[in-house]
Parts: structure tokens; C-alpha cells; sequence
């Protein structure tokens, strides 16, 4: 399947895919702004990807400052139909150590600022969202990393992602009722993502590097900054392999996903009614539906 359109975002430490081929940077032009950087279009193994380094490529924005919407429209713009985000993320249990791989397949919102939606201004819909990850991607994203028997790296199926605003870390405080409510991993990113791909009807999963345990862990105290930076280093490495071994079988079979019709039924501004300049500014989400 050629014609098939992966779209990979890159967290924190991965700033490219060194396995890409036939190059092309494209700036993409959004209502919302541009993207955190140009968008790398190529070719893995041959199979046409999109890769946009979530932070820039020299890391120069923030969380906060994170263009989400710009992100995934732009992914949309390009006929992206499955998005792998890879993002670093801190441990809140114990069994899931640094270097390891979490598939969350949900996510609890603690952030404040972010815009999440596309809809508003005379036109509203309304996502179904209670499994907020593609469970299909997120199987060929687990089968990839057993593949590739990964030394000293578990992989754990399934768990809780707490989305908390940043940029600073949490509390000792925070991270034990984080603790409490059984969550798996913490980050800054994945919510705001996952929401909007969910409502430009693509797939998503998350592949979540853990670089260290979050400040709960009694040897929280004894993390540098240069063991978090080599962590970061190796999940990067250990990420390409992975994603690259995700669209392989990607491009073999594509899993069905309930994300490409999430709008079927959640869009509920008759259409004819909505604000024209939303319609038109939307279009690339909603075309099938015009």
C-alpha cells in the first residue's frame, strides 16, 4: 500500500528518523500557525511517512507552548490516516523501569491551558473518547516491539498516562496521588494529541519511553540530569527500531480503526447551518461529511 500515509511524532530526544529516505521538508500552513517545525516527508523502507519533531528539532519549545492544533492539522492536511507519537515520560510504578516501553490505552487530564479542539465558533461536535488510543495501531505498535526482543527493555501493554501542564515537574505529593489512582506514566504532551487526532479521525497510539521514575521513587533523589539525557539517548535509538519495524507491518495491514469515522456521528451543527468561515477553515476534517 503506497499510497498509505504514516505520520510519526517525535518527543523529547527524538528529533529525527535517521532511516528516512528521499527527503523533503514541507512548511505547511495552518489556520492555527505552523507546526513546531517543518515537516520531514520520505520514505522508510518504502513506505511514505510524515515525521514532525514535536518540540522542534533543537528542542525550543515547551509544552506549554506546544502548537497542537497547527500538529495535527497539518498531519490531516497530508493525508495522514495513522500517528505514532513517541513521547519520554516518567514512571509512577515501580514494575516499569527507565528504558522501558508503555502502549497506554488511557489517559487522565491534568492540564489547564491547552486547547484540545478544533470545533467552536458555530460549529460543535462532540467525540466519543472513552478509548482514547487506537487499539489497532497501538497491537502492531506492541507486536513490533516483541519482535524485536529489545535486550533489558519489558514492554507493558495498556496503562494510564497522566497529562499534567508542566513545565515543571510534580510534587512529591502529586506523583503519590497520581500513585493512588493506579496511573502507569506521566508526560506533558500525549492528551491535547490524542483529543485532536481523535477529531481529524486518525488513528493514534502512544509509545511511551520511560527515562526515569518520577519523584514518588525513594532513589528519585539520586537521578541526574546526565542519566535522564543518556536515557533519553537510548530510547531514541530504541524508538527508530521500533517505529520503523511498526510501519513494516503498517504497510503489510493497515488495522481497521473506529478513529476514521469518529465524526459520524459527533458533529451536531446541521452542517448547512454552521458558521461558513469554521466550515471552510475545517474542511480538511470534514470533507467527506460536506
Amino acid at each position: 500500500m503506497t499510497d498509505l500515509k504514516i505520520g510519526i511524532i517525535g518527543g523529547s530526544g527524538l528529533y529525527k528518523m535517521d532511516a528516512l529516505q528521499d527527503i523533503e521538508e514541507l512548511q505547511v500552513d495552518t489556520p492555527y500557525g505552523p507546526p513546531s517545525d517543518a515537516l520531514i516527508r520520505g520514505n522508510l523502507d518504502g513506505t511514505p511517512v510524515v515525521f514532525l519533531a514535536r518540540h522542534g528539532r533543537n528542542h525550543t519549545l515547551m509544552p506549554t507552548e506546544l502548537p497542537f492544533r497547527a500538529n495535527i492539522y497539518a498531519m490531516k492536511s497530508l493525508g495522514v490516516e495513522y500517528l505514532i507519537s513517541a513521547s519520554a515520560v516518567g514512571s509512577l510504578k515501580e514494575a516499569v523501569k527507565p528504558l522501558d516501553m508503555v502502549l497506554p490505552d488511557q489517559f487522565i487530564d491534568r492540564t489547564r491551558n491547552r486547547i484540545s479542539t478544533f470545533f467552536g465558533e458555530g460549529l460543535v461536535a462532540h467525540i466519543s473518547f472513552g478509548d482514547p488510543v487506537c487499539n489497532g495501531l497501538a497491537g502492531v505498535l506492541g507486536e513490533a516491539i516483541a519482535s524485536l526482543n529489545l535486550p533489558d527493555i519489558s514492554l507493558h501493554q495498556g496503562g494510564t498516562y497522566v497529562c499534567m501542564e508542566g513545565p515543571a515537574f510534580s510534587t512529591k505529593a502529586e506523583s503519590s496521588l497520581y500513585r493512588s489512582w493506579g496511573a502507569t506514566v506521566i508526560g506533558m504532551t500525549n492528551l491535547p494529541e490524542a483529543k485532536l487526532a481523535r477529531e481529524a479521525e486518525i488513528a493514534y497510539a502512544t509509545l511511551a519511553l520511560v527515562t526515569d521514575y518520577d519523584c514518588w521513587h525513594p532513589d528519585h533523589d539520586s537521578v541526574t540530569v546526565e542519566m535522564v539525557i543518556g536515557n533519553l539517548q537510548k530510547n531514541a535509538v530504541n524508538a527508530q527500531r521500533v517505529i520503523r519495524e511498526t510501519v513494516r507491518r503498517l504497510s503489510e495491514a493497515p488495522p481497521a480503526s473506529d478513529a476514521h469515522d469518529a465524526l459520524k456521528f459527533a458533529i451536531i451543527t446541521p452542517l448547512d447551518k454552521a458558521n461558513p468561515t469554521t466550515r471552510d477553515k475545517l474542511a480538511p476534517l470534514l470533507k467527506k461529511y460536506l
